[in-house]
């Protein structure tokens, strides 16, 4: 992997969560290559070992563990693991989350017709799951908050430890359709300045990127038809987007770095970095 530039990440251990996911691997790959040694968890330990294995073809140090976000006694036993494999936590990123269709409209507006269709596959903002919700809440919200109970012991009082959470657009700016997610992200950049306070005597820096657009297996069907061309809400992204294109996983790499190194960044805590290629600094106008 070509990194946008090197930091020293020898001896230090980086746990990171959904580290098989689309956006997960290139943290990983980027984390190892810069000397870590990573810990990638994931609901399904062959996805999180098939990613170590690649980690370590490429001469790099990676160990591949289960871990449910939302379950305190999966998350003890791989902090175990962890620990006797490669030592304590010195990095966490908290990369697990994902929206669900139960917690989605299928409409952008309500109208008062809608009220009357009989359609069973029209998801009016009356219809929506409460257990949808309930998942979509839990899986942003406390699968932050949990491995940061459970990894941030091992950080304090050591040097050079920080925790990065990932936010989103949504929090900024609420889409549409998707309410569940977009108050679960803006309730994880919250927690970010809260945690960052929070954590401040013990030396633990806390911060978020927030990811603009990118193209991922959970938002695919949404942003691409079947042959591959964009959605017609992928073309009204793309007119809000000054940069008319979705980011690259790539390119959320450089931040990452930044908030990690602490020679770069010993000072910056608490804030929620948007990546999106001017989204939220254009007006529409």
């Amino acid at each position: 992997m070509k990194l946008p530039f090197n930091i020293d990440l020898n001896n230090k251990v980086v746990v990171v969560t959904g580290g098989a996911g689309v956006l997960g691997s290139s943290w990983v790959d980027a984390l190892a290559e810069c000397g870590a040694k990573v810990a990638i968890l994931d609901r399904s330990i062959e996805n999180a070992e098939r990613k170590a294995a690649e980690v370590v073809a490429n001469g790099k140090i990676a160990l591949g563990v289960q871990a449910n976000v939302l379950d305190k006694t999966s998350l003890k036993k791989a902090h175990e693991i962890i620990l006797e494999k490669f030592g304590p936590c010195d990095i966490l990123i908290n990369g697990a989350g994902g929206n669900n269709p139960k917690g989605t409209t299928t409409k952008e507006y309500l109208y008062e017709e809608d009220l009357y269709e009989e359609n069973k596959d029209l998801v009016t903002f009356f219809d929506l799951d409460e257990d949808g919700i309930r998942f979509v809440f839990d899986l942003n919200f406390l699968g932050t908050l949990l491995p940061s109970q459970e990894f941030s012991r091992d950080m304090i009082g050591k040097k050079g430890c920080s925790i990065i959470n990932v936010s989103s657009m949504n929090a900024f700016t609420p889409l549409t359709k998707i309410p569940a997610y977009s108050g679960a992200k803006s309730a994880v950049s919250n927690f970010t300045k809260w945690l960052a306070v929070h954590m401040s005597k013990v030396g633990i820096r806390v911060n978020a990127i927030a990811p603009g657009f990118f193209v991922t297996k959970q938002n695919e069907a949404l942003l691409k038809n079947a042959d591959g061309s964009y959605t017609e809400r992928s073309h009204k992204i793309l007119n809000a987007t000054p940069m008319s294109r979705f980011g690259e996983a790539e390119e959320l790499i450089g931040a990452l770095l930044f908030l990690v190194n602490e020679e770069a960044s010993s000072f910056v805590n608490g804030i929620v970095i948007p990546i999106d290629g001017g989204f939220s600094a254009y007006s529409g106008v």
